[in-house]
């Protein structure tokens, strides 16, 4: 299920009410528009936050701490409130009746004591009286269009710090010059390959072209934007580009390169092809080339290497995955990244996942990112995706990219770099594995 929320309007949400994430409980486009469908979802899953969306495109709903039933009684919570949005500011309205807060009926979605009904009688409606247990304005709330279009209920699930961190890492100025110091002497076990070759893939927006900025931002001393990187609902990547990493603004190049492909979409036909994706990892692919979702690259096209040599071939996949979107990532687009790991496996290429947007996912680490390794919710969200993908917990590495800041911060230059290190690591079992089996073949003759 996607969520129709943006990440801003559920961080203003989340902000009413302590350190918490939303976990998406139900949709009425894909549950129905009937109470019997809300109940089934969502009764004994308190506290929630209601959201209707109407075809004026008002957001707007309520929160209660109380789990909903089919009691037909009213309850009473003194900390519930209706909300709507004025662009991404939250506009709230504090319940002025407590005893008579919320409602629970059995043939409506959620029901704040008279005053807002979502999904009324079963019907995609909502009933509106302002002044019954909350004040506010009708059309300053939803513009008085009562047609919804959408009806999501999110359960509210507290974010927990750890005693400790699960994983050591120093957060020191003199450790962040210490992996700059091993990127830049890092050289590739292989005499015929100077550059490592990492591949990112990952769905539109999840931040393969921001983490490319972001590291190249490290080693330039300042926030950059080379490659395009912004928010859409298609690709802005639509060229396969192959980025070598520079020590400074003149300075030689460092020994990666980072390959940005189109986004992955959900649909057949729209987004990065499996079969381009395997081209590239064979190192057919010529940088600039022109993505075609609907008919992949084919031997006789204008730039096709047709004998890579290893230089030339991807020595390390790098999943780009938020995790803001991990627990609503459609199906189709995790059989597309379950096809992918399947050939790369086949391809004997190492694989890991960089977890970008922890900031924004959980509230302990937008205070500070160094509570990334302290976050329970981080911690559940990168064994999520572990298990989703089919990778080891080990080969998740979570990072923040740069996006609104313009001053380079050391702990996110930290995470940044320790997942560059991780790539030249995994690339190194890659180059191993590669001479085991050179040397395997000649002692064999």
């Amino acid at each position: 299920m996607n969520s129709l929320l943006t990440r801003s309007q559920q961080t203003s949400i989340c902000s009413q009410l302590g350190r918490v994430k939303l976990q998406l409980l139900y949709k009425a486009s894909i549950h129905g528009f009937t109470g019997a469908a809300f109940h089934q979802r969502c009764d004994n899953r308190g506290p929630t936050v209601s959201v209707g969306y109407n075809t004026s495109g008002y957001v707007f709903g309520g929160y209660t701490k109380q789990p909903f039933s089919q009691s037909g009684q009213y309850v009473h919570d003194d900390q519930a409130f209706l909300f709507t949005f004025s662009g991404e500011k939250i506009l709230k309205y504090p319940v002025t009746g407590p005893g008579n807060a919320v409602r629970m009926v059995a043939n409506s979605g959620p029901y704040f004591g008279e005053a807002l009904i979502l999904v009324t009688g079963s019907q995609a409606a909502v009933t509106c009286n302002p002044g019954n247990y909350y004040n506010f304005n009708a059309a300053e709330m939803h513009g008085n269009d009562l047609k919804l279009t959408e009806c999501e209920v999110y359960q509210v699930e507290e974010t927990t710090e750890l005693e400790r961190p699960w994983r050591n890492i120093i957060w020191e100025s003199e450790k962040r010059k210490e992996l700059i110091d091993s990127i830049k002497s890092y050289k590739p076990i292989v005499g015929s390959v100077s550059q490592v070759r990492v591949l990112l893939i990952g769905p539109i927006g999840a931040g393969k072209s921001s983490f490319f900025n972001s590291v190249n931002s490290v080693f330039r001393g300042h926030v950059t934007s080379q490659a395009i990187a912004g928010c859409s609902t298609t690709s802005l990547t639509t060229q396969f580009r192959s980025y070598s990493l520079k020590d400074g603004r003149e300075g030689k190049p460092l020994p990666i390169i980072l390959c940005d492909t189109m986004g992955l979409e959900e649909s057949t036909g729209a987004g990065a092809d499996l079969d381009d994706i395997c081209s590239i990892l064979k190192g057919h692919l010529p940088d600039c080339y022109q993505f075609n979702p609907s008919a992949p690259l084919h031997s006789e096209a204008h730039g096709y290497r047709k004998s890579p040599r290893l230089k030339d071939k991807v020595h390390c996949v790098a999943y780009v995955i938020d995790a803001c979107k991990i627990s609503i990532m459609p199906t189709k687009l995790e059989e597309k990244l379950d096809a992918i790991r399947r050939k790369v496996n086949l391809m004997g290429v190492p694989q890991l996942v960089l977890l970008t947007k922890t900031d924004e996912a959980c509230p302990l680490v937008n205070e500070d990112v160094r509570n990334v390794y302290k976050s329970g919710y981080i911690k559940e969200m990168m064994q999520e995706v572990s298990a989703r993908l089919g990778v080891p917990l080990s080969c998740v590495v979570p990072v923040k990219n740069y996006s609104e800041e313009l001053e380079l911060d050391m702990n996110c230059d930290i995470l940044l770099l320790s997942a560059i290190i991780q790539m030249l690591r995994f690339a190194d079992n890659f180059f191993d594995e590669i001479s085991d089996r050179f040397s395997n073949t000649e002692s064999k003759e």
